[in-house]
This record gives structure tokens, sequence and C-alpha cells, in this order.
């Protein structure tokens, strides 16, 4: 999938939609108007960019995503990967471990995965 970059405000009006969706527009409107003080038009403004770019969709005039948070997530991952350590998840473990001091559950949680990913 093609890259794909939210602003802050994009990010915090997806948010609302991954928590409560599927959501009517109308809803959505004034949810908006309470969580982020936007008027209506801004917030029709913002869903036509999200569903542009692929991210949400409205049909119907319900609003649902089309990018679920973790799906999201992961391509957030990937995309800092690869544009910081240049693809390097060794690196990338390193970097972190350097200022962060695991505990013993975080160790064998990603121990874990590794053997998972082996199938061991």
């Amino acid at each position: 999938m093609d890259e794909i970059r939210l602003a802050e405000t994009e990010s915090r009006f997806v948010e609302l939609v991954w928590q409560r969706e599927p959501i009517t527009s109308g809803e959505l409107v004034v949810l908006c108007e309470g969580e982020l003080n936007w008027k209506k038009s801004t917030t029709y403004t913002v869903l036509r960019r999200l569903c542009q770019k692929g991210i949400l969709q409205n049909e119907d005039a319900v609003v649902t995503s089309r990018i679920k948070k973790e799906e999201y997530m992961a391509l957030c991952s990937e995309q800092a990967l690869e544009g910081v350590f240049e693809g390097s998840l060794p690196q990338f473990v390193a970097a972190f471990m350097s200022r962060k001091k695991l505990n013993r559950k975080q160790i064998e949680e990603i121990q874990a995965l590794i053997d998972n990913y082996r199938g061991d």
C-alpha cells in the first residue's frame, strides 16, 4: 500500500471514527463539534479528504474506515522503519533498547513473537 501520512487533526478525526464506527455523518458532525470544536463544513471537508486518501468511506451517509487502526499503525511503523532505519529492524530495536530498558515480561513477549515467526 502507498505511503499514508495524516496530519494531527486528521489523526484525531480518524480516531473518533475508529472508536464509533459505523457512524452516520450527522452524528459525526455533532461529535466533532463537541470533541474538536469544528463546524459542520470543517467536518465534511476533512471527511472528504480522508475518503479521497482511501482511509475512510462515506456511503449512504454512514462513515466507516477502509483501513483499520491496527493496519494504519503497522503502516506507520513500516514507514518509520524504512525512513529512519533504512528498513533495518535490528537497528530500530538497538536504538530503542539503547534508550529504554526492557523488563523481563517485555523480553519474553518479544522472544515469543520471534519464536512464533520462526515456527519454533
